[in-house]
């Protein structure tokens, strides 16, 4: 039977051993939405997962923040994220792929780049007001990237020329931001502004309960494609980010559903392959390095 247009455009990528760079807003997205066509690609291409926002922030913690440390467990939002990163390193690791870990600081706990005036003491008292995004359901995940955000959007767009350097070739892999959360958006925004060639994934789980951004697909004549490859394995791999899994998935069911990529309709080619005599990954810092 013949490929489906997905799995040929993936198959010519990967036989034309071009490098593929997989933008995680945090540190489970990727395979979450991508863990099938990442364990199938990373045994024949070389592919780096980079994960952006990595890191959370001492105390004190907005109200929104103080909720999800309690439905995860724990206490501490720094220990956390350790633990997270940890997670991450090892679920990858058995996918074959590469791993970064930028060292952004998540929506959640990311603060103002500089206090508003008059709020430095009130800060203490409602942390809110020195945030980006003082709340989760009003702000984080509202569909919006605050204007306060350009530095971040900035620092991702530096890192997506860091690892994935124009003479390279190469393509990008980047979340369509189903679900409205900024993190991601700002990471859709990036890569749609890098000059890259771009292949979209719609973020499992959110677009479980939600649709993509319809003025965003039609503008880049997006087309969904599904994956069905390597699906079998994929809740294992989710059940590795053990502190997140549980607030994911409450009643511990991860439903097997194909993964969707989006694909611009016509005129598009698969990127070319990386300039003779330059080795894969040579752009590609250790994890845990942020941007400069």
């Amino acid at each position: 039977m013949a490929d489906d247009p997905l799995t040929r455009f993936v198959r010519t990528v990967v036989g034309s051993d071009v490098p593929i760079l997989v933008l995680s807003p945090h540190l489970d997205d990727a395979v979450l939405s991508c863990g099938g066509l990442l364990g199938w690609a990373g045994r024949r291409a070389p592919v780096t997962v980079a994960s952006l926002f990595t890191e959370a922030a001492p105390p004190p913690y907005t109200l929104s923040a103080r909720r999800y440390l309690k439905r995860v467990g724990a206490e501490d939002a720094e220990e956390l994220f350790a633990e997270r990163r940890a997670e991450d390193r090892r679920v990858l690791e058995r996918l074959d792929v590469r791993c970064r870990h930028v060292g952004l600081v998540d929506g959640l706990f990311r603060r103002l780049p500089r206090p508003r005036p008059g709020t430095e003491r009130l800060a203490g008292l409602l942390p809110e007001v020195a945030h980006v995004y003082p709340t989760d359901t009003l702000h984080l995940s509202r569909g919006r990237v605050s204007p306060l955000d350009a530095e971040t959007l900035r620092l991702v767009g530096a890192t997506v020329d860091e690892l994935l350097p124009r003479r390279s070739g190469g393509l990008v892999l980047a979340p369509l931001g189903v679900g409205g959360h900024a993190d991601h958006l700002l990471v859709r925004t990036a890569a749609e502004e890098s000059g890259r060639p771009v292949v979209y994934y719609s973020d499992f789980p959110y677009d479980q309960h939600a649709g993509p951004d319809a003025r965003f697909t039609g503008r880049h004549r997006l087309v969904a494609r599904a994956w069905e490859r390597g699906l079998d394995r994929k809740a294992e791999l989710i059940r590795g980010y053990g502190s997140q899994a549980g607030d994911l998935f409450p009643d511990g069911h991860i439903p097997r559903v194909p993964e969707v990529y989006l694909l611009p309709e016509k005129g598009w080619r698969a990127p070319r392959p990386p300039v003779a005599g330059r080795a894969h990954g040579t752009a590609v810092a250790g994890a845990g390095d942020a941007p400069r």
